[in-house]
């Protein structure tokens, strides 16, 4: 074998990579911390600290293995701190015959590491990172010659594919594919919610290196509780905890908001799949063999709304990613403009919704799917919002927000930039829903249940605005009809008030 580096990236954590499953002393692997991908978006302080902690458990491990492993810490005198230059001069030093590395899931990288590979005088292989149940290209076969992509029945395609949760090869368990309106319980004090699983690390010294090197950061950090798994054991460990703890209740509640509980009964797995520390088909057979052994204690709609979310879901908006890319990066359907509002960044605003929904991503990185979506997402939809800046505020502030997962639901889902590609509506609404889910409401400045004047809440000024502003793009769009045609009975007088406190909570949202 001619001598060969490996290249991983520190979202590439797979320890049941084929690569790794036996030793060869003539392949090198090596991994770099670098200011290259600290910079590219300024990302969450944990955010960083827990992928460099992670990437350095990895490395030790492949080291322990009898694997060669050659590692840049951030500080590093050799590290050149971008990915062609640290390549480059490992290939030359190393006397480097052939060059491989995986498949990246951003497709910044895939170009730069395609771009690389072509400037090279040596041979080269990229390979599956052997982590997702599809490949890149899987979306766009199954729905050719298809006017829209549903991933309802994406998601039944992978079901009868995978023998999940399946009779036999037609009939899904329960008699129904989907419990989604069973997911929808407000949670009000009971049952009682399990503490968050979390580990006790010393996390002082990436702290000072990240100072030294005058990383740019955002957010915040409790350098004596950091609660992220950062190795494939501690990884394992949260999953066993969702499973024995939370499982139980998590699909009822899934869409729940309370000012109490942060996390409900989320498992908070995504970094530790986001990083490929766990496989989703691990996390889902892990789960399915304890509800299968616990059926009479856990409803089949607890369970089907987790594995709803990771083969439904995740593997979708994966391919949603590379079937659109690189054009999806620029999507802006509803032509929005406005800049992102200054409290995404301190959490200094009266709304209460979004104090709490955007205080907990900067204090733990993490916020779980509906406050992304029907808080923070919501306000800065209907307020207009400019996505480039809706994106590079969620690719930076969550631990597990890495592009082909980040961009799709941002701009897709939550913004609807990409004129319906993901959604077939946009997911905006006025404060009721907000109430109907949770408890911020409750003890809100503004009054939900006002529509006007300076104490109303101001998401129901600016839904009818937003509806409003943005309703020669909703004409053709068959589920907006029943909005638009509210919109159109709407007294003069009333839409005029939406319209002008709008106006006015857009240009200042901070006073808000």
């Amino acid at each position: 074998m001619k001598k060969t580096l490996r290249f991983i990236l520190g979202d590439q954590l797979n320890h049941k990579h084929s690569w790794f499953q036996e030793k060869n002393e003539d392949v090198i692997y090596v991994m770099a911390e670098t200011q290259q991908e600290t910079s590219y978006v300024k990302h969450h302080i944990q955010k960083v600290v827990a992928f460099f902690l992670s990437m350095r458990n990895f490395a030790e491990e492949l080291q322990k293995e009898g694997h060669q492993v050659i590692y840049y810490q951030i500080d590093d005198k050799n590290n050149e701190q971008d990915l062609p230059s640290n390549l480059n001069k490992i290939i030359q030093q190393e006397q480097i015959e052939h060059f491989e590395y995986l498949y990246p899931d951003e497709y910044r990288l895939d170009i730069k590491l395609k771009t690389f590979c072509n400037q090279l005088d040596i041979s080269s292989k990229a390979y599956d990172s052997e982590h997702f149940y599809t490949k890149r290209e899987d979306i766009e076969k199954f729905f050719e010659g298809k006017k829209e992509m549903t991933m309802e029945y994406f998601y039944r395609d992978m079901r009868k594919k995978h023998g999940i949760m399946m009779l036999d090869d037609k009939k899904p368990e329960g008699g129904n594919w989907n419990y989604d309106k069973s997911n929808r319980k407000k949670w009000t004090g009971k049952p009682g919610i399990p503490e968050a699983k979390t580990f006790d690390k010393n996390i002082e010294q990436v702290l000072e290196q990240l100072k030294t090197m005058d990383v740019k950061t955002m957010g915040r950090i409790d350098k004596d509780n950091f609660p992220w798994p950062t190795s494939r054991e501690e990884c394992l460990e949260v999953l066993d905890y969702f499973c024995k703890n939370l499982l139980i209740h998590f699909g009822d509640y899934e869409d729940a908001l309370h000012t109490d509980q942060k996390f409900l009964f989320h498992s908070r797995l995504s970094f530790a799949m986001n990083s490929k520390m766990l496989s989703p088909k691990e996390v889902i057979e892990t789960t399915l063999d304890y509800y299968y052994e616990h059926k009479e204690d856990i409803d089949i709609s607890q369970i089907e709304g987790f594995v709803r979310q990771i083969l439904g879901w995740r593997e979708f908006m994966r391919g949603i990613y590379w079937k659109e890319m690189p054009g999806y990066k620029s999507k802006n359907e509803l032509e929005n403009t406005n800049k992102l509002p200054d409290f995404y960044w301190t959490g200094e605003t009266d709304m209460n919704c979004l104090k709490h929904a955007v205080n907990q991503s900067l204090d733990d990185a993490y916020a779980h799917h509906i406050q992304r979506l029907m808080i923070l997402g919501n306000f800065a939809l209907l307020t207009m919002t400019d996505p480039d800046e809706v994106d590079a505020w969620y690719l930076g502030v969550y631990i597990d927000a890495i592009e082909w997962v980040e961009l799709t639901n941002t701009r897709g889902m939550s913004q609807f930039a990409d004129g319906g590609i993901v959604a077939t509506k946009p997911y905006v609404s006025s404060g009721s829903y907000i109430n109907k889910m949770g408890n911020y409401c409750k003890s809100c400045k503004y009054s939900v249940s006002k529509k006007e004047g300076e104490d109303a809440c101001p998401f129901n000024n600016l839904y009818w605005n937003f509806l409003y502003e943005k309703q020669e793009h909703f004409k053709n769009n068959q589920r907006m009809n029943m909005m638009m045609s509210l919109l159109k009975k709407m007294n003069k007088d009333t839409l005029d008030n939406h319209i002008n406190r709008s106006k006015e909570i857009i240009k200042n949202p901070s006073k808000f």
